[in-house]
């Protein structure tokens, strides 16, 4: 992993004050998916404490029932009692061209005959600093997905956005200059998302942040989380994701 940037990327003290925000995948099914990916393809994982300090490792196990990770160490580094001291490390890994980053806690050092084992909690988020990734797509130009929503503070006023991209816990939509603000902390409720001609969805959404949107003027992207989504609704964001994927594949978009 030499020739990859493993350094971790600056995070905000707390959830509010992340400047990374729209990088951070929260759902739960999301955050266990991108963790077995690691397990299942043995990544190569820099883990380095505040001090500087620093390992290579690979996800040995991912206990979703015990919400633990273990990593496997070498059990004669030099470096790894240091890192088991500071008790919270920053992991940095790629899959494909997405860099991935996550906190780890409450560590532990496991020892055995064969093997040697860093265990910690299971990390509540996880970054992904990179636009291709597999949990979240961008939606394809043709025939755009849009949602359509009665603006919060205006009632009366009925608001098409298009929807930028989606994973199962949330959504992008692109905020034309010509609309009335939606501030971060809103929550709108009765969003229809039409995905496609045969896909209609009707969720709640926060706006959790805005940024703009360089080759557009004035308009700004809105990172929105899907408020308690059931489970139809899930597997229906998981097929459309899924058979989008393909299709830009298919169509070279990625």
């Amino acid at each position: 992993m030499a020739f990859l940037d493993t350094r971790p990327a600056p995070l905000g003290d707390d959830d509010v004050n992340d400047p990374l925000a729209q990088f951070r995948s929260s759902h739960p099914r999301e955050v266990m998916a991108l963790l077995r990916e690691l397990r299942d393809s043995s990544t190569p994982v820099a883990l380095s404490a505040p001090a500087g300090i620093g390992l290579g490792a690979t996800v040995w196990t991912v206990d979703e029932e015990r919400q633990r990770i273990a990593f496997d160490v070498e059990p004669g580094d030099p470096q790894l009692p240091g890192l088991v001291e500071a008790n919270e490390l920053t992991a940095v890994a790629y899959l494909d061209a997405v860099k991935l980053q996550f906190e780890l806690q409450d560590l532990v050092l496991v020892r055995s005959p064969r093997a040697t084992a860093l265990q910690a909690r299971l990390p509540r988020h996880v970054y992904r600093f990179q636009r291709r990734s597999s949990y979240r797509v961008r939606t394809l130009e043709r025939g755009a997905p849009m949602a359509r929503l009665r603006h919060p503070s205006l009632p009366e006023m009925q608001v098409s956005l298009r929807l930028v991209d989606v994973s199962i816990g949330g959504c992008a939509l692109l905020l034309p200059e010509d609309v009335p603000p939606l501030l971060p902390g809103s929550v709108l409720n009765g969003v229809v998302l039409e995905l496609d001609t045969d896909t209609t969805l009707t969720v709640s959404l926060r706006i959790q942040h805005a940024s703009s949107i360089l080759s557009r003027s004035n308009a700004l992207r809105l990172g929105c989380e899907i408020l308690q989504p059931d489970n139809n609704t899930e597997r229906t964001l998981q097929r459309y994701i899924e058979h989008t994927q393909k299709r830009r594949r298919l169509l070279s978009l990625d």
